[in-house]
């Protein structure tokens, strides 16, 4: 008996027809062979195109360009690739770093540092600096994954390169791709999900077509490996499509639960073995990101559902958010999960019931229309107002790990779910065309087509120049500060103001940072937080900069702030040009009744003795 195997959003299994093509043949052989064309490599260079021109404003900039929309994660992801590739270079353990957040540090493992690139990317990162490897990183990514969903339809659900290329380009260039091109590398390099849906598509059917043992082995040895390098690259993305493609599977085999019970059946086994082989590969990496130094146990980013206008509305870096632009509902720049625009929901809402047969439509909109009800939060909000709707993510986000995501991240897998319907009434009309030049169906299509993609092609993304690193650090100034203790900046990094990660990284990392820009945890419970606890003084620093007030100082006052130095085994402290820096500099000076001295283009207050 045949087992056909669980297909990945927007595929079909072996020896079935795509929907729309008269008299196709399976195509086994080629299945069985990677086989590279002319249209695969136009694919592949036109999407390298592509993200190269969304990229462009950072790729003719890298020594001093800033993605602005990216807040302060390029630093922070900047500073994630720099500092392991100075542990790589250093031989020191790259999951954990005391270099911000001194003395207690940060685990690198719980901060999503993406070791899959930022370990091989070492030699990139040395030779040309973080931000190469940044960009870098997310430009093969919208490329790679873009492809990659390519490669798939391709070889599983149409024939058309043409209704291919459109469904990759889809799931590579989306509203939500584009939003995390601005600052989050891990969800913009996707491309090994759809390989993995892929290789459990490829297993179903080599289990039901033989029992050899060493085929099994090294089935599960390759996924095993796959999953590892995803956890390597992003947890997030990988639960998101894990769910997703378990929907799918479930929705597809809905109407036929007996062959569906087969499926299980035959991929059981070799998931199991594919998962004890990910857990021997990543078992230090996970025991020291929920067990190790600095580990949490979750995270309460509190209400972060899409808002029920984002989804009718245009991305902001997209044609048609730059002449239509709607009221700004996102949760912020990089969170353009749902942005859709309102062409496509109805090019969605009349295709997809005239392919409604097709299983695989079916299973896509299950996908699409579940994960964007749960992208939507714990209350439904339309135009930043609460509608009083509770919806099901109330009950869903008190299931461990998933109280960790980012809820509006959920619509991101109705991406590749889009892009299958796309590409399936696209290989429709591509029949058509072939059957009949005059037939007006396709006439129809592709305008219409173009009517819902066209506005959301992205633009490039705008880059600023940075401010300069201080001299005293890239000059290296700093070591003769420093002794073993931490630099102690005024005020201290944190989440909305980082850029000290990136003048330690040109400081070759000499030193050592008080605060910083990371996640880790809080209180006995071991909550997640962003950046360190607020200490007093820190507190106080941060109130004289915003306020440009100076604060009032008494002895109290001054002793908190020792205390607060000397947790921090500070060294120096170090008062760059910034924001109010007179105020700061006259706040600095009464809490340790002593005046700093300027060196280079800082202030500092040498405190070695006070500790």
């Amino acid at each position: 008996m045949r087992v056909e195997a669980p297909p990945a959003v927007g595929v079909v299994t072996k020896g079935s027809t795509p929907a729309g093509v008269a008299g196709a043949e399976p195509r086994t052989a080629q299945r069985r062979r990677i086989r590279v064309d002319r249209s695969d490599v136009v694919a592949s260079v036109g999407y390298l195109a592509l993200a190269v021109t969304v990229l462009s404003g950072q790729w003719r900039n890298t020594h001093s360009g800033y993605l602005i929309k990216s807040g302060q994660d390029q630093t922070m992801w900047e500073w994630f690739f720099a500092v392991t590739a100075h542990s790589v270079a250093h031989l020191q353990n790259p999951l954990g770093t005391n270099l911000q957040n001194f003395p207690a540090g940060v685990n690198m493992m719980a901060n999503t540092a993406m070791f899959g690139v930022g370990v091989p990317l070492t030699p990139v990162t040395l030779l040309f600096g973080p931000t190469v490897t940044f960009v870098l990183v997310l430009t093969l990514g919208l490329a790679s994954t873009a492809f990659a969903w390519y490669w798939l339809f391709s070889r599983e659900l149409v024939r058309s390169r043409l209704a291919a290329a459109i469904g990759g380009v889809f799931c590579g260039f989306a509203p939500a791709m584009i939003s995390h091109a601005n600052a989050h590398p891990n969800f913009v390099l996707l491309a090994l999900l759809p390989v993995i849906a892929r290789l459990l598509i490829r297993i179903a059917r080599g289990v039901a077509e033989t029992t050899e043992p060493r085929r099994r082995v090294r089935d599960a040895v390759a996924l095993g490996f796959l999953v590892a390098m995803q956890i390597a690259l992003g947890e997030e993305p990988l639960l998101i499509f894990a769910l997703a493609f378990g929907l799918f599977g479930l929705v597809y085999y809905l109407r036929t639960p007996r062959t569906g019970w087969q499926v299980v059946r035959a991929l059981a086994p070799t998931i199991a073995s594919a998962a004890v082989i990910t857990l021997m590969l990543t078992e230090i990496p996970l025991w020291w990101q929920f067990f190790g130094p600095q580990s949490y146990r979750s995270i309460d980013h509190g209400p972060m559902g899409n808002d029920l206008k984002a989804i009718v509305q245009f991305p902001s870096e997209s044609l048609g958010g730059m002449f239509t632009p709607g009221q700004y509902v996102a949760i912020n720049d990089t969170e353009q999960n749902a942005y859709f625009g309102w062409p496509l929901l109805l090019l969605l809402v009349v295709t997809v019931p005239l392919l409604w047969r097709d299983r695989v439509v079916r299973a896509a909109t299950a996908v699409m229309v579940v994960f964007g009800v749960l992208s939507l939060g714990a209350v439904a909000m339309f135009g930043k107002q609460s509608t009083g709707i509770e919806l099901p993510w109330r009950w869903a986000e008190k299931i461990p790990l998933l109280n960790t995501v980012l809820e509006t991240r959920l619509t991101m897998a109705a991406i590749p779910a889009i892009a299958a319907v796309l590409a399936l009434a696209t290989q429709r009309a591509v029949t058509w065309w072939r059957q009949s030049p005059v037939d007006w169906r396709p006439l129809a299509w592709f305008p219409a087509l173009a009517l819902g993609l066209v506005p959301l092609i992205p633009t490039v993304l705008p880059v600023i120049e940075r401010a300069p690193t201080p001299a005293f650090f890239a000059d290296g100034t700093v070591k003769q500060y420093v002794s073993g203790g931490s630099v102690v900046m005024v005020p201290p990094p944190r989440p909305p103001d980082a850029q000290a990660l990136r003048w330690q990284a040109d400081a070759d990392f000499d030193f050592a940072l008080a605060g910083g820009y990371f996640v880790g945890p809080t209180g006995a419970n071991k909550k997640g937080i962003y950046g360190p606890d607020f200490r007093p003084t820190t507190a106080l620093l941060v109130g004289a900069q915003d306020t440009g007030v100076v604060p009032p100082i008494d002895a109290d006052t001054r002793a908190q702030a020792l205390d607060d130095l000397r947790f921090w085994q500070a060294d120096v402290v170090v008062l760059p040009a910034s924001k109010n820096s007179e105020v700061l500099r006259t706040t600095m000076t009464q809490l340790l009744e002593r005046a700093p001295r300027q060196v280079d283009d800082v202030w500092l207050w040498d405190v070695r003795p006070l500790r």
